[in-house]
């Protein structure tokens, strides 16, 4: 019984002090994130709200957490890489738009957060009992007996009140706020503010603050609602339009795969996309590039925007030659990416080989200015995935941004098929015989429906293609290519059956 009651004075020590250090460390961590088109720091609060403080010329926004015990966040927005306000702000509402990406990530950074704290409280917390149970060795039995004899004759009281005291004083510690940093806040709904809003539920868990920000600001903030609503609006109806959309399932013994390329930061795509994908039960996702404009560490959004659509699919990718640089590949490993790197993988049984694009874009932080640089990368990367195609002799489908860096394979008919984006249009498919036999090539249009580099916006600039590929005994046997029109008109293509008959 003794022991028993040894161990539970340990247990009691123990949670005794991980308890506030949990908290306080809680309290007291911070993480560099990125928010929209913005880098941000994220500090967590127990006021059951996240936060967002944009500075002093705009207002501040929060809403409801929905987390356990209270836990919500304070984000602080730093600068952005773009020097034009209104356009940064029209960034940020067309993200706002779809912001399931941004929640998941935000979630995902408070859970790490906690994790951590929770892992130094709980050391804390052992070395608490390790402590005491040492000091209770080392007085040994007679000593412990004297101390008990000198006692009060029912300690009990004493000692329940001293652990409630240490329970008290220590979460008192732990979550009192410092009085020097508490600010006073009115808090409105923003429907107050700004009636016209659509009627978008969860629009109905935003407060705005109140004040010299918000009055001043009233015509930059509006301007970014309209972009917020148009977003909403378009691609919201663009993906009731896309439901049940009437392309080909898979038949027995079949899988498929959905395509997407080019998406340029375009995230009001995803949810049409996953509409797609949803209707030709697609088993898995691929991505060909071109997520970002960039290759900017606060793109991060577009790459979180995509795992979180397709959260229950495995996504196969190679980066495109706007992703230049580390940040958009270590983000897609970041999100349990499969990111090819010029060796055979199997996913879902099916054979395939890629590689990232070697090039950089002049818009991107690796461009390096010399273009003779990128025609021979490119080449070098032509030969080096034909070698490995032919000698593996069992890749089926073979994945690159540019659909040059896949021609020498198609011309020795080592893969099924080449598929490719970067052109922001369709070309093919065509079939080519080759000496080890029949290949096909086909380049998609952007996903993002991107002029250029830029696809994020209000509503489509142009035309928007994604890809669905179909699978039997391990092989792709089949496509279909679905098209976006700019004015909501959806074309689903023919399905092809591979290799293409040669036209006349």
């Amino acid at each position: 019984m003794s022991r028993a009651l040894a161990a539970l004075a340990l247990a009691v020590v123990g949670l005794v002090v991980a308890g506030p250090v949990t908290a306080a460390t809680f309290l007291d961590s911070e993480r560099v994130v990125t928010i929209g088109a913005h880098n941000a720091t994220a500090s967590p609060t127990f006021d059951g709200h996240v936060t967002i403080v944009a500075g002093p010329l705009l207002p501040e926004l929060r809403m409801l957490s929905d987390a356990p015990l209270g836990v919500g966040a304070e984000v602080v927005l730093r600068d952005s890489p773009d020097t034009d306000l209104q356009r940064v702000l029209a960034q940020d509402a067309a993200i706002a738009s779809q912001p399931e990406g941004e929640i998941a990530a935000m979630t995902s950074e408070m859970t790490q957060m906690a994790l951590a704290a929770l892992r130094r409280g709980v050391a804390a917390g052992v070395i608490a009992m390790v402590i005491a149970g040492g000091v209770w060795w080392a007085l040994g039995p007679r000593r412990r007996r004297e101390l008990r004899e000198a006692w009060p004759p029912d300690p009990r009281p004493a000692l329940v009140l001293g652990v409630l005291g240490f329970v008290v004083l220590g979460a008192a510690l732990a979550y009192a706020q410092d009085p020097d940093t508490e600010r006073e806040v009115a808090w409105v709904p923003i429907r107050q503010e700004f009636p016209e809003l659509p009627d978008e539920p969860r629009l109905d868990r935003v407060e705005i603050s109140r004040g010299a920000a918000t009055a001043t600001s009233k015509a930059i903030v509006q301007g970014a609602l309209d972009t917020y609503q148009a977003s909403l609006s378009f691609y919201s109806d663009l993906t009731e339009k896309t439901r049940g959309i009437a392309v080909r399932a898979p038949e027995d013994g079949q899988t498929t795969a959905l395509v997407v390329t080019d998406r340029h930061n375009n995230v009001g795509m995803d949810p049409v996309a996953r509409e797609v994908a949803d209707a030709a039960n697609a088993s898995f996702v691929i991505d060909l590039g071109d997520d970002t404009s960039n290759g900017a560490s606060w793109e991060a959004f577009s790459i979180k925007s995509l795992r979180q659509t397709f959260a229950d699919l495995p996504i196969v990718a190679v980066a495109g030659n706007h992703d230049t640089g580390d940040h958009v590949l270590d983000e897609m490993e970041r999100r349990d990416f499969i990111v090819l790197d010029g060796e055979p993988v199997e996913v879902e049984g099916v054979r395939m080989l890629g590689e990232s694009d070697p090039r950089s874009s002049g818009l991107t932080a690796g461009y390096n200015g010399n273009e003779d640089d990128n025609i021979a990368a490119i080449r070098d990367q032509n030969t080096a995935l034909a070698e490995t195609a032919c000698e593996d002799g069992d890749v089926s489908l073979l994945l690159t941004h540019s659909a040059a860096s896949a021609k020498a394979a198609v011309a020795q008919g080592c893969v099924d098929l080449a598929i490719s984006g970067h052109l922001h249009r369709q070309e093919g498919p065509v079939s080519t015989e080759g000496p080890n036999g029949t290949s096909t090539r086909l380049t998609i249009g952007s996903t993002g429906g991107a002029v250029y580099a830029f696809a994020l916006g209000t509503k489509l600039r142009r035309d928007a293609q994604v890809a669905v590929l179909t699978f039997e005994d391990s092989r792709v046997v089949g496509l279909q290519v679905v098209t976006f029109k700019p004015g909501g008109v959806i074309d689903v293509g023919d399905y092809t059956t591979l290799p293409v008959a040669a036209t006349p």
